[in-house]
């Protein structure tokens, strides 16, 4: 429903529809709470290790905090136990896109991104994170991501600059390069942000995805000072065509993606170089990407 929503309603109502959802799932955490079913942090990582999560490894985090359930404090508890499960030598990482719905209606709104404190709007967990001490985020107006570990400075520091924001430079090229893990919890292939690498790393991409416009944007970064870039974004006509969720057989028969659960939500963990690789393959074999699923 929501994807169907974001075709066909502007922001404003959107915006109301996400407060509408909230409020009904703050109140079945509330009933979660009143029977005893909660979920804590020796839990989560059990689940993680049980997966195959290990010390040392790069996580990549898209989430939803309320469809886990109720989880005993919160974002917080979902972050440390991540961090815990991979330890100092890992590396966590977590989009924290400032805008919602398509960028360009975003850009044309003419926002400064301010590195230190434009607030994520990919749900409650980023937003924790971003706010962390240690926290790198990328110089990015549209596609900024957030990294903690000794490779977070490698992961973020080179997206500034970048005319398109899936480059192998990027935070999304770096994930494959370090073949990092990509966790969907409580979310799906949908916000697999990662898809888009494909479209990035064939200099021929057979659709025009990216709309012709090159938008100049203002961007302030850690001393706060600004700084101008120019960047490319996705064409909205292009962007409703998506049909993630249909690759997911395609990446559970390549061995790079599978599914477990966390409380309430679907956990997928996928191995970014792997998918990287699949898209790739399937891509000049049969023409798949994530608007013709099925080749063309």
């Amino acid at each position: 429903m929501r994807d169907v929503l974001k075709k066909i309603l502007p922001t404003f109502l959107i915006d109301v529809y996400k407060k509408a959802k909230k409020k009904k799932r703050a109140l079945k955490r509330e009933e979660l709470k009143n029977s005893g079913k909660a979920i804590d942090s020796e839990e989560i990582k059990r689940i993680l290790k049980g997966q195959g999560i290990e010390r040392g490894e790069t996580i990549m985090l898209h989430s939803s905090l309320s469809k886990i359930g109720l989880v005993e404090g919160g974002a917080d508890t979902v972050i440390r136990s991540v961090l815990e499960v991979i330890g100092q030598e890992g590396n966590l990482a977590m989009p924290s896109f400032p805008g919602f719905g398509f960028n360009i209606d975003y850009l044309r709104t003419g926002p400064v991104f301010d590195v230190k404190n434009t607030p994520s709007r990919m749900g409650i967990i980023t937003e924790t994170f971003r706010k962390m001490p240690g926290v790198k985020r990328s110089l990015h107006p549209t596609e900024p991501v957030c990294a903690l570990g000794p490779k977070a400075d490698l992961i973020t520091k080179d997206h500034f600059g970048q005319l398109t924001p899936y480059s192998s430079s990027s935070p999304f090229g770096r994930l494959i390069e370090l073949n990092a893990k990509i966790l969907l919890l409580g979310v799906d292939l949908d916000t697999l942000s990662n898809l888009h690498t494909l479209e990035d790393a064939v200099s021929d991409f057979k659709f025009p995805v990216y709309l012709n416009e090159t938008i100049t944007c203002k961007v302030l970064n850690e001393e706060g000072k600004e700084l101008i870039m120019k960047t490319k974004v996705h064409d909205p006509s292009w962007s409703k065509k998506r049909r993630c969720k249909e690759l997911e057989a395609m990446f559970i028969k390549d061995g790079c993606l599978k599914k477990t659960k966390i409380g309430n939500a679907e956990l997928t963990i996928i191995e970014a170089g792997k998918m990287h690789e699949s898209m790739l393959r399937h891509y000049k074999r049969k023409g798949v990407t994530m608007y013709t699923p099925q080749g063309s």
